[in-house]
């Protein structure tokens, strides 16, 4: 990540890390054996072939190489600019530098009698050759842009999963969870030992469970969990929740999948905001049904009538983002999960594809 995290703070990579010197000048090296090969008309002889490619080679070595190391040096201020325009910049350093270390060299060839003077070759060969390192600068900068925006948007996918994944964690050590299920055993040990002694059962078996990060479990496990944690939390509120389930029949549940703790947390999102606000019975319907390949999970949880129940606040905070994002890495972009807020019930429907079974 912090490798990843370097990489990103500027869309054009530390150069002289990306290769090292001997590979640089390696490449240009080929590079300039290039730019004579597409001159070879004017050269009619074997010395003028050598002559042109030395020139060349020593015109690319003394532009490239100080452009490469000045970008490198001017990167902290670059960071703080916008892309097109560091793009400008980056394009006229190394049109400008081309251009220069051009006439010097030609200059040198002329004096020492390589190359006879022509004021209309000359500027050409200037302007071909600034062409040329304007075009290779350009398509380095489109190249290292698209890597950019690739490895932009794998942190983006990455922290997404991150997120997802630590649901499961932070869902069974919250502070809310974690300090209520103490305090709970701490008042049964003295009260009803045998019953402290079951909630710590189901207390192991749901944190255990957490640890095993997501996956894909049978509805079968799914169920068992959401009973662990309707047990610790009926320990404590009492008489406020009533669960009604309708499932299907034993042989096609047996066969039925789903993400590790889908149910269960939208089951405690209900509980935490609905459940522990009110001061009446609430009723949750859960029906489950597998039709058609596709599994749909309806949960309704009626709204108390003496309490207030705020809607806007609970579409806020009903937020299934990360249970949605880890039904869809598991059964693909077609499953969602939805919830409805009216003044009287909370409907909460998941939906997945499922098609065949492989736990």
């Amino acid at each position: 990540m912090a490798l990843l995290a370097e990489r990103l703070e500027f869309f054009v990579p530390k150069l002289m890390e990306t290769m090292k010197l001997w590979q640089w000048l390696l490449y240009i090296f080929f590079w300039s054996l290039f730019l004579t090969a597409m001159q070879r008309h004017g050269l009619t002889t074997w010395p003028d072939f050598l002559i042109g490619f030395i020139s060349r080679v020593l015109q690319n070595v003394s532009s490239i190489i100080p452009a490469i190391y000045l970008i490198d040096y001017l990167r902290p201020i670059f960071k703080r600019m916008s892309i097109p325009m560091v793009s400008i910049y980056i394009l006229l350093l190394f049109t400008i530098s081309s251009a220069i270390t051009m006439i010097l060299v030609m200059l040198v060839l002329i004096n020492v009698g390589w190359l006879e003077y022509n004021y209309q070759d000359f500027v050409l060969e200037v302007l071909f050759d600034m062409m040329f390192a304007g075009g290779f600068t350009l398509v380095f900068l489109i190249y290292f842009l698209q890597r950019y925006r690739e490895l932009a948007a794998l942190k983006q996918s990455f922290e997404n999963k991150l997120t997802a994944q630590n649901y499961l964690i932070k869902a069974r050590i919250a502070p809310h969870f974690l300090f209520n299920t103490i305090n709970t055993l701490t008042s049964l040990i003295e009260s009803d030992p045998p019953r402290a002694a079951s909630l710590l059962q189901h207390v192991s078996a749901l944190f255990r469970a957490s640890f095993n990060g997501p996956r894909e479990i049978s509805f079968e496990e799914e169920i068992a969990l959401c009973e662990h944690y309707l047990a610790i939390e009926s320990s404590r509120l009492t008489d406020k929740l009533v669960v009604n389930w309708t499932l299907p029949d034993d042989d096609i549940m047996y066969d039925m999948v789903i993400t590790a703790f889908t149910l269960q947390s939208v089951l405690e999102k209900m509980l935490l905001h609905v459940v522990e606000m009110a001061t009446e019975v609430i009723y949750i319907t859960i029906t489950v049904k597998w039709q058609h390949h596709i599994v749909a999970i309806d949960i309704t949880v009626q709204l108390p009538s003496k309490t207030l129940m705020i809607t806007h606040d609970l579409r806020r905070q009903l937020d299934l983002y990360g249970q949605a994002k880890r039904l869809k890495t598991h059964f693909g972009e077609s499953s969602e999960i939805q919830s409805t807020v009216t003044s009287e019930q909370i409907t909460t429907v998941i939906t997945y594809p499922l098609y065949d079974v492989g736990l």
